[in-house]
Parts: C-alpha cells; structure tokens; sequence
C-alpha cells in the first residue's frame, strides 16, 4: 500500500471533521517545515518563545479571541448567503444623489471581478502602475469634459465627502478674514448638507442653509454650495448667483449629476470654481451607498489647494508618453499640521469602472442614455398629469416631484412599498420620483398612481406628447473628444483595452508587494464573490430598513467582531478611509471633552515619526497640534512627552500613536504612555495602520487606548483596489461610544461622516468573510507569522544591511527598515531598482 494512502486510512476520526477547504492553510501559506526553519533562522524554538520575545508581556491578551470557530469556505458561503437573503431588492426610485445603472458585463466581470484590477497597490511606483494610471486619466478628462473645468483629480471618497472638501479648500482661498461662513443651498441632497455640517462645525465655519433666490449676502461668506440639478430634481439658472457670488470675492462649488451634464450646459460654462459630484451612476453598484468614486475638478489657479491625486502625462527616458502621480497627496502630507486635506487616497477601481463606461459608451451612447432618462421622466411626468396629479413644472432631468395631501401621500408610500417600489418622501405632502439608466417600463408607476390598476396610459404616445429639452441651459458645447472615447466600442475591442491596460501593470496576480502593511493580506476570492451578489449590490442607501435586514444582520455581527479583536465597547463602520477613521475618532474626542465641560481640550501630541495624515486630522477636526520628539532608536522621547504633557495639562485632548510604532517595533513603555497621557485628562487615539501586529496577541483596549480606526484595506482584506477602496471604522473604550458617528441623535453625537449610513457597505462582506472563515485562531496565526516573517528577513539580511530599529531584545514587528547609511555612493532609490530586477517592488 502507498505511504499516503496508509496515511488517509490512519488519521484519526477528528480530524476528518475539519471541510476539506479550510481556509486558514491556503491564506497563510507557511507551513510547519517554512515556520521550523525561521524560527531556527531567527534563534527562537518555538513561535511562543518569539512572540514573548517581540511583544510586551504587560500587553499580551490573557485569553484567546472569542469569535465564532472558522468555517470552510463553502459553509462560510453558504452561510453569507442566508443573511444576503433577509436583504429585499425592489425598484428603487429615490434617487438623492444615488441611481441604479446598467454595469456593463465586460466591465464587471475584467475589472470589478477581476485580481488583476482589484490587487493592485497605491500606484505610488509610476513604472508597475502604468494601466490604471492611464485609466485614472481617462476618469480625470471624462470630469473636465463634463463639468468644463480646466483640471481634474483621480477621485475622491464620497460626493458629501468632497463637498466638504471643496468647503475647506475655499476657506483657504478666502482673503477676507471677516468671511466665515458658507451657504448652502436647501435644494442640496441632505446628507451632502449633513457632512459638510459635521466638518463645519469642527472648524468653527458658519453652516447657512436657505433659498440661494433670496440669499442677499448680507453675512459674509468664502463660498456657496449649489446643486446642479437640485435634489427635487429641478434644473436652475445660477449663473446670475454666480456672479454675485464672485462680486463679493466668494467661491462658487456646485455640484453636479454627472450624466445629466452630458445635456445640461456644464458648471464650468456659467462660472463654477469647483465642481463635485458622484460618478456612481456611470457603471459602478448602489451597493447600499458604496464604494462610488466621487469626482472633484476645478480651475487650473487653485489647483494646488485640491485634494487627493493629479495623474499626469509625462515623458520616459526614450521620450515616449509616460504616466505618474504629478500632484498627490504627499504634498498634503508634508505640510502635516498645515495640511488643507487628510485624504490619503483615491477610489481608483470605481474611477477606474466610471471611466471604462464612459469610454464604452463614448459620447454618443452617454448622451443616448442621458436622454433616454429624461425621456422616461418627462413621460412620467405627462402621465400622472392625465391622471390627475400635480407635477412641478420646473425644467427637470431625471427626478419629479408630486404633491400631495398629506393623507394621500403616506397611503401612496405605504402601496408602494407592499409592490416592492421605493419612493422619496419630501416635506409633508409631496413624493419625489428618480428615475434611471435600468427603467424600462413606467406601467407599475402608472398603477401604483392609479388605485393599483393598469392606467390605460400608452408609452409610444406619451413620447410624442411628452415635453423635453431644456432651453437656455441645454448643453452645445462637446465632450469627450480624446480619441480613447470613440476607439473601444465593442465587446471585442474593449475587452482588449482593458487587459493591455492590465498588463502594464503590477498586482498580487503577478508578485509580492512588499510596501507597507497595506498589502500584506491576500484578497482571496471567496471573500470577493459576495461583492457582486445583486441582494448586495442593488440596494439603495436609503431604502426602508425592512428592506436592509441583512445588511443589519452583517453589519451588526462584523462590529462585534471588530470590537472583541480590537478590546473596544463599540464599533462604527461609517467612516469610509484610514483618513476618515481618524478624523471621526478626534471628533469623538472633542465631543467627549465638551461633554464634560473641558470644551478648552484642543491639543493633540504627535509624534515626529507619526504617519502625515495624523497632524492633518487633527487640524481638521479643530486641535492644535504639539510634536513630541523621538530618540535614536525611534521611540518616543518619554522626557518631552512628559514635559509636553505637563506643560499643556489642561488643554490635551489626545495623543496620537501608532502600534507598532512606525518604525516597526513593540515599544516597551506604551502602557506608560497611555497612563501618563490620561493622568493628564487626555485621551490616546491609536492608529491602527500596523494592527496586522496585534490581532490575537494584544489589543488596543488591552494597552489602554480610548480609540482606534481599523484599515479594512490592510488587515481585513478589503483589497487595495489600485489605490482605494479602503474601509477605516473606528472602535472607542465605553466611555466613548455614546459619541459614536450617528445621524439620528445629533449633537450629541460627532454626525454624519460619509453621505451613507455605513459608507462603502457592499465591501464590508469582505473583512466579514475574512473573519469566518479564519477564526480566532486562523487570525492569531496570521499575526504571528507576519512577525516571524518580519524578522526572518532582518535576521537574513542584518548582516549585509543593517536592521535600522529593534525592540529591546533585538526583535522587530511585522516589518523592518534597512539602514543603507554604510554605503558611500549607494542610495536606498539603487536598491530599490535593483529589487526591481528581481520582481521585488519595494518602496
């Protein structure tokens, strides 16, 4: 008998038990061979022996994670799909920003399905990023075109996100010391107006909401917000606001539905400083609000106050076009706490998907869908008009508005939502109706308005009685005339697009990326397949929470689990980046202090060595910042750290720390640290960038940290996407959680931080899967490998390269920095070239 064979019939009954795909084997990797011949590398007998060793027993867990046991990934599935379906997908017609669209096969399939697309890292290296870069570019001319603007960034977070982005960069442009304020148009979408509230507030900036046809200027404001059409769907002249608004030195932002400007004449053409907007409905999933790629395009005089990235076209050695980062964040970065932004990424793969579809369709096919939609609305809107019923005669594009008596409305409502129809209400006695790219019959509105039977209603002749077009404020200029939107319009052609595109590029198809935390898990694919599940990717963010169970199921399982991993009391899974997770955990701070009366706190201590988008927090979420300084072997300098303390006692309302520290190591006083600062008063927020050190052997909660933002995108498995998505919720100690981002009981809370309740949620199935499917221990046994990996590499290379930074017993985390100082005439920039050659891309 064959020695295998003989195995199988020997192993024992229990261990037969164990599915057969298992995950945690194929995720790490290593197996107890690689693990027995590092450890002998690295001197250490056992795993045990190195975890003692590297990390502080003052702050390693007592017990194990308590999380359910792993599952296979079949179960793990199958279990997925029993919540997927608590989840009720209905004909969405509330619009507000947010629109159901047709994605087209080749494009979900080469692109969102696709490892190729979807592993890349940040394409911070221009020479293995040359394909999305040329994508991202295509997205930044598709936003000039559109909007008429002169420059465009690589996308931003959310629409309400960049409008509150737009906020802080005209208060930067604002000369008058006296202006203050901003003004807010109320036909903006509420969760645009409830964002830039939060981010105003913290800043101490004027929030006026009202009627900008009877604002008089009579409170001095840097700028006005303006939405193009507005959120009942009206389409406005604001030229002539416009031009008041630039006679008293103001900035003019307007945002503007992206398809709609493929009629409409652009913000650009009747005077827009600033031009935001969401790009979701060119090809990318509701997916209960996210991830959507938000655009931002403004005149090329302001452009170095943008934020986010700038790809623009160079030159290589040989003279041929060349891709790169020309304005990036970094330049945020390096001005820390006099940053105007701490957006420390893009939404590259959905700006990526928005600009395939627009070079798919070209600028016919936009214009063809453009006015297919308003079509279908103004046949709507001629409909219900024969049956009876009030319709705004405002020029509209794709979103109508009914009024009615009040009674009459919630008896519509309450119909419409037992025929799987999602209306908006407004007010107290009108609906707003949105349509989209995906309608294709108007028969069951006609029903739903007509008692619930057929209307009699004919479309072929509601087309010709319909009335369209929008008059003065129709589009005449073109757009998107660069031949890339006219070249790939069959399947064919595109499909071979987008694999060139592919092939120019670097990603976890191909090698390691070996650049920091953020890649150091695989995004595996069972994690990837719930993603495109319609139950997920069709709802709309605010549809009827009866509607959304399963998200509620998912949502409330994942913070749990989040909230045992990281020692917290409560978790939220709002805020949509690694930046946004910082800023909401300050404002919970700050909400916290003046909750108790110490509203003065407004000092946060950073560290020299913190990452850059720390000090920008900070100064965003209204603190002052103090640097504390570090000694030689990176850690902090605990003399100035408790000399600041001591100086700024009262008035400290936070330190920020990374753990491991930056410099990729266990410091031993980090418990002292949180005790001195709280002795203080003061809260520790800690970054959670290096958390894939901490899961199942420490915690934050475990060494004393108030809160912390977890990078889903790095530790959990949200793959990097190119350079975004990214997922940064934020766990908080108990004293904390009733400050919880939470749109439903302001001001108590910090507010609304994205424009959706939970941000990018249809990626959240992601980390959820991840979690199952490892367990407690499948995620302990990656963090020690991770440190064991770390240092098999010092311990390898030290001799030749010396390893920079050590912990006390000459252990290093889960990643090591290289001193090239020895060298005379080689720089770190050589030998990351010389990486190159090996297929090693490192920073």
């Amino acid at each position: 008998m064959h020695d295998h064979i003989a195995a199988a019939q020997a192993a024992p009954a229990t261990s037969l038990l164990t599915p057969s795909d298992s995950f945690a084997r194929r995720h790490l990797g290593s197996g107890a061979e690689d693990v027995n011949l590092m450890l002998a590398k690295v001197g250490k007998p056992t795993m045990a022996a190195l975890i003692e060793a590297t990390v502080p027993s003052q702050i390693r867990l007592k017990h194990a994670l308590r999380l359910p046991p792993a599952r296979g990934e079949h179960e793990t599935l199958s279990e997925l799909r029993a919540i997927a379906a608590k989840n009720q997908i209905c004909k969405n017609y509330i619009g507000q920003g947010y629109s159901d669209c047709i994605i087209p096969p080749v494009i979900q399939r080469n692109i969102l399905e696709n490892p190729g697309w979807y592993t890349a890292y940040t394409p911070y290296q221009a020479e293995i990023s040359q394909g999305r870069m040329e994508a991202l570019v295509n997205y930044q001319q598709m936003v000039i075109d559109l909007t008429g603007m002169d420059i465009a960034n690589a996308s931003l977070l959310d629409e309400a996100t960049a409008a509150a982005e737009a906020m802080h960069m005209a208060q930067q442009l604002c000369r008058d010391p006296e202006a203050n304020a901003i003004f807010l148009s109320k036909g903006c979408h509420p969760q645009t107006i409830d964002v830039v509230a939060t981010r105003a507030e913290a800043l101490g900036i004027e929030l006026i909401v009202g009627d900008e046809t009877t604002f008089d200027f009579s409170t001095k404001v840097f700028a006005v917000l303006l939405q193009y059409p507005d959120t009942c769907g009206t389409v406005r002249d604001y030229a002539g606001f416009i031009e008041r608004t630039h006679a008293i030195g103001a900035i003019a932002i307007v945002a503007a539905d992206i398809l709609a400007l493929t009629v409409l004449r652009p913000p650009g053409e009747f005077g827009a400083d600033i031009a935001i907007g969401s790009t979701q409905r060119f090809g990318v999933p509701l997916g209960f609000g996210g991830p959507h790629a938000a655009y931002m395009a403004t005149r090329d005089a302001i452009k170095r106050l943008m934020p986010g990235r700038l790809v623009g076209v160079s030159k290589d050695v040989h003279g041929n076009p060349a891709y790169r980062l020309s304005l990036q964040t970094r330049e945020q970065h390096i001005r820390r706490d006099k940053a105007t932004s701490n957006i420390c990424t893009a939404q590259v793969l959905l700006a990526v998907m928005a600009s395939m579809y627009a070079v798919y369709h070209g600028p016919e096919g936009l214009r063809l869908i453009a006015q297919r939609v308003h079509l279908y609305t103004a046949m709507l809107a001629t409909g219900l008009r024969q049956l009876g019923f009030k319709v705004s005669e405002a020029p509209f594009f794709d979103t109508l508005r009914i009024d009615l008596e009040p009674t009459r409305r919630d008896e519509l409502l309450s119909l419409a939502h037992v025929q799987g129809i999602n209306l908006r209400a407004l007010g107290a006695n009108s609906l707003l109706i949105a349509l989209d790219e995906t309608t294709d019959s108007l028969a069951p509105l006609f029903s739903l308005f007509h008692g619930g039977a057929d209307a009699g209603l004919e479309l072929d002749k509601l087309a010709t009685q319909a009335a369209t077009g929008f008059g003065e404020l129709s589009r005449q200029s073109e757009f998107l005339r660069h031949p890339v939107f006219s070249r790939y319009h069959t399947e064919h052609e595109m499909l071979r697009y987008i694999r060139r595109l592919e092939s120019k590029d670097l990603s976890l198809t191909t090698s390691m990326i070996p650049l920091g935390s953020c890649t150091m898990k695989l995004n595996a694919t069972s994690e990837m397949i719930p993603v495109s599940w319609p139950e997920f990717g069709k709802l709309h963010p605010f549809a009827p929470a009866a509607q959304t169970q399963g998200y509620a199921t998912l949502c409330t399982q994942l913070e749990g689990w989040l909230s045992e991993i990281t020692g917290f009391a409560g978790v939220s899974l709002e805020p949509n980046a690694g930046s946004q997770g910082e800023y909401a955990g300050l404002l919970v701070i700050r909400k916290y202090h003046q909750s108790r009366g110490q509203g003065q706190r407004d000092i946060c201590l950073i560290p020299t060595s913190a990452h850059g988008t720390n000090p920008a927090s900070a100064v965003m979420a209204g603190m002052k910042v103090v640097t504390v300084g570090c000694l030689s072997d990176g850690d902090i300098d605990m003399a100035d750290l408790t000399a600041k303390a001591a100086e700024h006692s009262d008035r400290i309302a936070a330190l920020m720390i990374t753990y491991p520290s930056t410099h990729g190591v266990f410091e031993e006083g980090i418990v002292e640290i949180c005790e001195l600062i709280h002795s203080h008063g003061g809260q520790v927020y800690m970054d959670g960038a290096n958390m894939n050190a901490q899961v199942g052997l420490t915690s934050p909660g475990n060494i004393g940290a108030d809160v912390c933002h977890l990078n889903l995108h790095k530790t959990f498995c949200i793959p990097h996407g190119g350079g975004g998505p990214g997922m940064g919720p934020i766990g908080v100690a108990s004293h904390l959680v009733p400050f919880l981002p939470d749109r439903k009981s302001q001001p108590k809370t910090v507010g609304a931080i994205s424009a959706a309740p939970f941000s990018s949620a249809s990626i959240l199935t992601i980390p959820w899967v991840y979690i199952r499917m490892m367990g407690g221990d499948g995620l302990t046994e990656a963090t020690e490998l991770a440190i064991l990996n770390a240092n098999y590499v010092a311990a390898r290379l030290d001799p030749f390269f010396p390893v920079l930074f050590k912990g006390r017993q000459g252990y290093v985390a889960h990643e090591c920095i290289l001193d090239l100082r020895g060298f005379k005439s080689v720089t770190a920039e050589d030998v990351a070239k010389r990486l190159m050659d090996y297929s090693f891309h490192a920073p």
